[in-house]
């Protein structure tokens, strides 16, 4: 049996756009939201520290620090301080474009994909490991990031290495089927033509499924469904 590879030095690849530290710090990203869809409800900074609150409340294990799964853009872009990052998986969910996006990468024309946790199958990824004494400055900004409204439900999930040895526990944010903007059943011909023309203020939503596919690819994941997403995309601009 291969031995799981520690990735632990593996550099950020891609771009990270403006989704940066000081971005999510300085509340850009609720702002932005609040500007260019008024209409979404967007966690007020009372809600949002009781969420965080609430899912500390539930950790089921303590020692030097917590893991957080990356399954998307958190892989190329985590913006946050982390000490270690390996190869995981988790079983019973399976990575899919299911939550549309009209601000960061994507308009009210041509919304844009984002990535969340299905459940069914399984889902290879990375965990990064916050250390116990940043816990409470990077999951903020990590609030500020992924639970900015209410298209994710984070939740404790089991993790372990590619060959089935347990990793604990990892914070993963699961796509909420009830949000508004919960779009798992978009047709592959409109999440293809989605993917390929959608753009807003952090960037295109071809450049997130590309960024992703490549950071995977350095962990040495190969994902079949970004594979073929992004091969048919790639087509559909060249034809453009």
């Amino acid at each position: 049996m291969t031995k799981p590879r520690d990735v632990t030095a593996l550099p950020p690849t891609g771009a990270a756009g403006g989704l940066t530290r000081e971005f999510l710090l300085s509340g850009g990203l609720a702002a932005s939201i609040r500007e260019i869809n008024p209409d979404m409800r967007v966690l007020s900074d009372a809600e949002r520290a009781a969420s965080l609150a609430a899912v500390l409340a539930q950790r089921p294990e303590h020692g030097d620090g917590i893991w957080v799964f990356a399954y998307g853009s958190l892989i190329w872009n985590p913006a946050i301080h982390i000490t270690q990052r390996r190869n995981a998986r988790v079983i019973g969910w399976h990575r899919s474009f299911c939550l549309a996006t009209r601000a960061g990468r994507g308009d009210a024309a041509t919304p844009g994909m984002l990535l969340g946790l299905e459940p069914g199958g399984s889902c290879d990824g990375a965990v990064l490991r916050v250390a116990e004494a940043d816990i409470a400055q990077e999951l903020d900004i990590l609030w500020r990031r992924e639970m900015v409204a209410d298209g994710y439900i984070p939740r404790w999930l089991s993790v372990t290495a590619p060959d089935g040895a347990a990793l604990g526990s990892a914070l993963a944010f699961t796509i909420n089927p009830h949000a508004p903007n919960y779009a798992g059943n978009v047709a592959e011909a409109e999440l293809i033509r989605r993917l390929a023309q959608a753009r807003g203020k952090l960037g295109t939503a071809a450049e997130y499924l590309f960024n992703t596919r490549d950071g995977l690819r350095q962990l040495g994941i190969s994902d079949p469904l970004l594979d073929r997403l992004s091969a048919a995309v790639k087509a559909r601009q060249d034809a453009i």
